[in-house]
């Protein structure tokens, strides 16, 4: 059972009530109250209508047997009809607006809030279940604006006013009704609680249906390799029975609760024509009384059945309003001073405090499970800081701290020698860009994703990150040039070819800081000899922090941190640490790294 089942099963019966429900989506339509009221008067000017037609019918009924003229309240019958669904029909697309309306402010709010989650709250949610709060739940929630909550208000007072006008006609008739559409309501309330159950385990099963198939659609080429089609398939289809057998669950409730409204329409229907009809023979009322009461009770079908409809519709509908509650109480990353930190000039000499200091930084994922220990080292402005140390080291998680994706917990971050708490994650991350292991391409043109952090990039600076990032034969070689599509998550594109736009993108932003994360994981020698010499032009401009396992790429770095399970050990040059730290020199021996010749061709000269 998920967190989301357990919450609903423990909320009481009150808040499960029915009132609660409807408490909740005039909550949710509070912006649109002037709309939702105007809808539901044209409904109820509608309904109105409706409600004055048996009684013309009556005056035709008896006119006929007078031999009175039938024009008049034939003309009068018509042009109330008329109305009627002329103003029924503007309500029903004011409705269908509002609820449209609805949904688009809520999906706007959630995605602006998914967007600004914070980081840990990814690692514990499935994206495909959040997406599905805001597709699926949301189009729900539709269906309860749109129609369950102007019919409960609207089939009410018509219910209450047809069976007004039939106590007027006759009492005994309305008593036989009255009992048999209580008997329905009886049934009814009772099955609202399993609808609503049954609804909020339906919403939780298609949203891992969607987790889980986002899963295995965003490793596909893995799920081939091995040959694992069936097994997801099984996994997928293990939730997709859940989501079937809750949405049976409710079909059942629905169907009983459908079966029991119509017993009681048709049973009520039965009973006023024998007796009203015994009566009428017996004349005790005329024939047009038992017409207009008929008719009456027929159109007392609609608004109650709309009630009963309204209500379970409404139990439903809160299933998903749980979920998108949820989702909207999920803590975000806060907000703070927008003013941003202080950057250095793009040429001159590296005067100032580092770009990027940690004092004694403490930090864990999981309570009691620490991955750095007291991290201090600072990266001086324009030049080059290189970490490295075994895998699980921490150096992934020195990075994620800098782009202010998690907070230390204990220690500080400063960026240009302002604390990082003063600045809001905004502001920290102006002057900052990333290139990461997953190297993110973005369905769109090659243009696309190199402009994605400065939209607002001239050619000429679009040219030159390709240039430093070795993308111009890419740019050829595509159908379309720089304006080429690149397939989904750049599917046309070689993983080498993926990090070098990557790198493209990082460098269009001119940033203070750039962070590289194993910029050489797939590249061949001649482009990663490229990339390193390119590394010293960078350096000309910003301050790089870069994470290598490939000791090659970083022999000639200003400066070279080696993490050890979370604490730093040594730091220095590459000369330096093959003699004082024993970690590097044994990553120096197994990649056979020696000293390259000062004079490195740089064949990625700076334009």
């Amino acid at each position: 059972m998920t967190a989301g089942e357990q919450e609903a099963r423990g909320e009481d019966d009150t808040d499960r009530s029915t009132r609660a429900a409807i408490l909740a989506v005039c909550r949710l339509t509070a912006r649109h109250r002037g709309a939702i009221a105007l809808a539901t008067t044209l409904t109820l000017v509608a309904s109105a209508l409706g409600l004055a037609q048996p009684l013309l019918a009556k005056r035709v009924v008896d006119a006929s047997s007078g031999q009175q003229p039938l024009w008049p309240p034939l003309l009068l019958l018509t042009a109330l009809f008329a109305a009627e669904a002329g103003t029924g029909a503007a309500g029903r697309f004011l409705l269908e607006r509002t609820g449209e309306g609805v949904v688009r402010q809520l999906r706007h709010t959630l995605v602006g809030r998914l967007l600004r989650l914070e980081m840990r709250e990814y690692d514990r949610q499935r994206g495909g279940d959040l997406i599905a709060r805001v597709t699926a739940d949301t189009t729900l929630l539709r269906e309860v604006v749109a129609q369950a909550l102007v019919d409960l208000v609207t089939g009410a007072v018509v219910s209450v006013g047809a069976l007004a006008l039939m106590a007027w006609l006759d009492p005994l008739l309305l008593v036989l009704v009255t009992a048999t559409v209580a008997t329905a309501a009886a049934v009814v309330a009772l099955l609202l609680r399993g609808i609503r159950t049954a609804s909020e385990r339906l919403q939780s099963s298609v949203g891992a249906v969607a987790a889980d198939l986002e899963r295995a659609l965003g490793a596909l080429a893995m799920v081939r390799v091995y040959r694992a089609e069936q097994r997801e398939a099984a996994r997928i289809g293990a939730r997709v029975d859940e989501a079937c057998a809750a949405g049976v669950r409710a079909a059942k409730y629905a169907a009983v609760m459908s079966s029991a409204v119509e017993l009681a329409v048709q049973g009520s229907f039965l009973l006023v024509l024998v007796v009203g009809g015994l009566r009428a023979h017996g004349h005790g009322h005329s024939l047009g009384d038992l017409v207009a009461f008929l008719l009456y009770a027929s159109y007392l079908v609609v608004p109650l059945s709309s009630v009963f409809r309204a209500a379970g519709l409404i139990q439903r509908g809160m299933g998903a309003h749980l979920r998108i509650e949820q989702t909207l109480k999920l803590p975000v990353e806060p907000t703070g001073p927008a003013a941003p930190a202080p950057l250095p000039p793009a040429h001159g000499p590296a005067l100032g405090p580092p770009a990027l200091e940690l004092e004694d930084v403490h930090f864990a994922y999981r309570p009691g499970r620490p991955v750095l220990r007291g991290v201090s080292f600072t990266v001086p402005q324009r030049r080059q800081v290189a970490l490295v140390g075994l895998s699980g080291a921490g150096k992934s998680t020195v990075f994620a701290l800098a782009a202010r994706f998690y907070e230390p917990d204990a220690g500080r971050l400063r960026f240009h020698g302002r604390p990082a708490a003063e600045l809001s994650r905004d502001a920290g991350r102006a002057g900052l860009a990333i290139v990461d292991q997953s190297s993110h391409v973005v369905r769109g043109t090659l243009h696309d994703n190199i402009v994605y952090g400065r939209p607002d990039a001239t050619e000429d600076e679009v040219r030159r990150a390709l240039r430093l990032a070795r993308l111009e034969e890419v740019a050829e070689r595509l159908p379309g040039g720089l304006h080429g599509t690149v397939g989904e998550h750049g599917a046309t594109l070689s993983g080498g070819e993926r990090q070098r736009v990557a790198l493209a993108r990082a460098l269009l932003t001119r940033p203070a800081l750039l962070l590289l994360d194993e910029p050489t994981s797939h590249l061949d020698a001649l482009n990663e000899a490229a990339l390193t010499a390119a590394l010293k032009d960078i350096t000309e401009e910003c301050a790089v922090l870069v994470i290598a396992h490939r000791l090659s790429t970083v022999q000639h770095a200003d400066r070279i941190v080696v993490l050890e399970q979370g604490r730093v050990t040594a730091c220095g040059r590459h000369e330096e640490l093959l003699t004082a730290s024993s970690v590097y020199r044994r990553l120096a021996t197994a990649q056979a790294v020696r000293p390259a010749p000062a004079s490195a061709n740089n064949s990625l000269a700076r334009p």
